[in-house]
């Protein structure tokens, strides 16, 4: 359940009332983990994907809670009553953006301004610009340096700023302190409220799952500011691009386009960039997954310029080494990572799994187009492992058994359910499967719970724009709350989760 696809006020789901409602009603019914998309901003420009973002560090301003806003005295409430409107079936990013924005320009006026008792709140928001520096510094002035260039990417911005003239950064700070301070203020206010959310989720036995890609966005601030360990040419353009190669589900392949790490590079700096990166998603995570994890092991280098992924070629990345280097900075613990492992997995990637205890996922989804082999079958799967009906990239599985299921896949499904399968059954069906399997963990989309069809679908992969809109009606909060609440909470038991 992404935190835009909680109930809410102000265009999408927030960390203010919709969050910590719907973290009592989950430790209510008995799960224990809240598993959550990339938290990182997005580009409208790109679909709002949570998968391509301008920074691996920052946090979406559009999850600010206006509520909390209220409550810390940073807004009086009136200003925020404008902005509200119904909670729907869609999020309308652009009005979510907007009255952030807005409310957090109100915030920030009065937070540095001579009224009000923020005395505490400003030693914070020091504390928190000391301990963030390795990233904050670098993201508010990108941010502000492509605000007054346009919008457009760091590498079409003059060439002093576009690579880092310490004279020209020094010089655009100096004129441009109020935004950039401004940008810091909004970071800090949304980790502040995220920090605030896990803290209620620890209380309440509940585990926040983070996400994060492998890779992240060419017009960003880590590749402006770490230019090094990515793999570019003289004039900042990309020597390679990030994809798979054809397979069964596409000819020409997938083109994703981000730049492509210089693995040499980052071990000669002791994977810093990496190890920061995933140590900051479980300052407030307690579990994190990695999107694309064979990609640890080998990449699929795309020449810049090809518009398929055809004429890629593997190449061989440095990820046991980064893991190790990270597994030192946990001391020996478990690392509290999650491998997605799902698509073609060769033997040097179950076995940097295997070496790390790393365990990958399972869908069922993908279960029943096969024989009593299928991996995916819930008496196949590893007890190391994390067990999905669907993720954010499938269908549901209502829409799944509604249009894309083969009269085999329900044969199958319905045979080894051992009961009649029905368009009002099957999530249901499904999602005991999940919780009976012996995975260790077992995560269920929001809208398998509620038995929700295509039109409730998170993702679909091939489409550009219209995805990740989707959210719970308030009506259906109040039912997860009621019934099913007190369905899941016997099932959690039944099964030990």
């Amino acid at each position: 359940m992404h935190i835009s696809s909680l109930p809410g006020s102000f265009g999408s789901g927030d960390f203010g009332s919709g969050a910590r409602c719907f973290a009592g009603m989950l430790a209510g019914a008995g799960f224990s983990i809240w598993q959550v998309l990339p938290l990182t901003p997005v580009d409208p420009a790109l679909g709002n994907s949570p998968y391509s973002s301008a920074s691996a560090f920052a946090g979406n301003s559009m999850f600010i809670s206006p509520e909390l806003l209220c409550e810390e005295g940073l807004v009086h409430p009136e200003e925020a009553e404008r902005f509200k409107t119904a909670s729907g079936r869609h999020s309308d990013f652009k009005h979510a953006s907007l009255c952030r924005n807005e409310l957090l320009r109100t915030a920030f006026e009065n937070f540095t301004g001579k009224s009000g008792n923020f005395e505490q709140m400003r030693s914070d928001f020091a504390l928190f610009c000391s301990e963030e520096t390795h990233w904050l510094d670098d993201y508010a002035l990108f941010r502000v340096i492509k605000d007054n260039n346009g919008g457009r990417c760091w590498a079409e911005w003059p060439h002093e700023l576009a690579f880092r003239g310490k004279a020209a950064l020094s010089a655009f700070a100096l004129a441009h302190t109020r935004e950039i301070l401004f940008v810091k203020f909004e970071q800090f206010i949304f980790f502040r409220q995220l920090k605030s959310l896990s803290a209620l989720c620890a209380e309440l036995g509940v585990t926040l799952f983070g996400d994060i890609p492998i890779y992240t966005a060419w017009d960003s601030a880590d590749v402006w500011s770490n230019k090094e360990i990515f793999c570019l040419e003289a004039d900042g353009s990309q020597r390679g691009q990030a994809g798979v190669p054809p397979d069964y589900f596409s000819k020409t392949g997938q083109l994703w386009g981000n730049p492509l790490y210089d693995w040499k590079a980052m071990e000669r700096g002791g994977f810093a960039w990496w190890r920061r990166r995933i140590s900051h998603t479980l300052k407030y995570c307690g579990m994190v997954r990695i999107d694309h994890f064979r990609g640890l092991c080998a990449y699929w280098d795309i020449p810049a310029g090809e518009k398929t992924a055809e004429k890629g070629r593997w190449r061989q990345a440095s990820g046991r080494e980064m893991l190790s280097a990270f597994s030192r900075d946990m001391y020996g613990a478990p690392l509290p990572l999650v491998a997605e492992d799902l698509g073609v997995i060769t033997d040097d990637v179950r076995q940097l799994m295997q070496e790390f205890a790393l365990p990958g996922m399972s869908v069922l989804l993908f279960a029943f187009g096969s024989g009593a082999d299928n991996p995916y079958l819930p008496h196949n799967v590893a007890r190391c492992s994390v067990i999905y009906t669907g993720t954010h990239d499938n269908d549901t599985v209502r829409g799944w058994w509604d249009t894309d299921a083969s009269d085999a896949e329900k044969k199958s499904f319905a045979d080894y359910a051992g009961t009649e399968i029905t368009s009002e059954n099957a999530a249901r069906v499904m999602t005991r499967m999940a919780l009976s399997s012996t995975a260790d963990t077992a995560v269920v989309p929001m809208q398998d719970i509620l038995g929700l069809g295509s039109e409730c679908r998170m993702n679909t992969p091939s489409l550009p724009l219209g995805n990740w809109t989707w959210r719970m009606l308030p009506s259906e909060s109040e039912r997860f709350s009621a019934d099913l609440g007190a369905f899941y909470k016997k099932m959690n038991a039944v099964y030990g989760r």
